[in-house]
C-alpha cells in the first residue's frame, strides 16, 4: 500500500513537472508570437493584373501572367508576416481588385489606389511579370516612380539582389511609368520578375518552386532595407 501511494506521488510529481515545462513554452511561443505579431511596417503587396485582364502569356504555355503575379504574392505575403509585418493585399484571389460582375481596367486601377490609401504603407510592392519581342531578353527588374527618391532606393536594392539571385546578366532599377507607382504618395516599386517571352525564364516562372525563390529574394532585399533603418 505504501509502495502505491509514493508511486501515485511520483507520478504526481512527474505531471506537475511536465505541466510547468508546458505552461514555460507556452508562455514563451506567446510572447514570439507576440513579438511577431506586428513590427509596426505595412506593406501593401499589389498582385498584377487579375480577372479577365490576364496580362501578358507565357510563349509556351500560355500561362497567364496574373496567376503568377499572385502566386508569387501569396509567397511574399507568407514571408512578410512570418518576420512580424503588417500586410496589405490589393487581390486575394483570381479576380480583379474592382467589385462589380463589369471589367474596366481604369476602376480596377482606382480600386488597388484605394486599398494603398487605406493601409498608408511604409512600401507598395507591385508584382509582375515582363514580355518582350526579342525572345532573348531576360531577367527580374525593379522600377519607381521618376523623382521618387525613397522608391528609388527600395528599387536600387531590389535590383541588387535580383542581379545576385536570379539574373545570369545583371540589369539596371530604372524609371517606370506605372500608376501603381504614381497614384498614392506612399513609397512604391514594381517589379518584373521575368520574361514570359523568354522560353528558358517561362519555364522557370511556372514553377511553384522558382515563383517562391523570386518571392523570398524581393522580401529579403526589402528586409533588409528595413532592418538597417532600425
Amino acid at each position: 500500500m505504501a509502495f502505491v501511494t509514493v508511486r501515485k506521488r511520483t507520478l504526481i510529481i512527474i505531471l506537475s513537472v511536465v505541466i510547468a515545462i508546458v505552461a514555460v513554452v507556452a508562455t514563451a511561443a506567446a510572447v514570439i508570437t507576440a513579438a511577431r505579431a506586428d513590427n509596426g511596417i505595412t506593406i501593401v503587396i499589389d498582385a498584377g493584373h487579375g480577372g479577365i485582364d490576364g496580362g501578358v502569356v507565357g510563349v509556351k504555355t500560355g500561362t497567364k501572367e496574373s496567376d503568377i503575379n499572385l502566386s508569387i504574392s501569396n509567397y511574399l505575403m507568407k514571408y512578410f508576416k512570418d518576420a512580424g509585418y503588417n500586410v496589405v493585399m490589393t487581390r486575394n484571389d483570381s479576380g480583379a481588385a474592382m467589385s462589380g460582375l463589369k471589367y474596366n481596367k481604369r476602376e480596377d486601377m482606382r480600386a488597388r489606389r484605394d486599398v494603398v490609401e487605406r493601409a498608408a504603407p511604409d512600401l507598395v510592392i507591385s508584382v509582375h511579370c515582363n514580355s518582350y519581342p526579342q525572345g532573348s531578353v531576360n531577367g527580374a527588374q525593379a522600377f519607381y516612380s521618376s523623382g521618387a527618391s525613397v522608391g528609388k532606393q527600395y528599387a536600387e536594392v531590389l535590383q541588387s539582389y535580383f542581379n545576385d539571385t536570379l539574373n545570369s546578366k545583371p540589369r539596371s532599377a530604372a524609371v517606370g511609368d506605372y500608376y501603381i507607382l504614381n497614384c498614392t504618395e506612399y513609397p512604391s516599386v514594381l517589379c518584373e520578375c521575368g520574361f514570359l517571352s523568354n522560353a528558358q525564364e517561362e519555364a522557370k516562372l511556372t514553377t511553384a518552386s522558382y515563383q517562391e525563390k523570386v518571392a523570398y529574394t524581393i522580401f529579403s532585399a526589402v528586409n533588409s532595407v528595413f532592418y538597417d533603418k532600425a
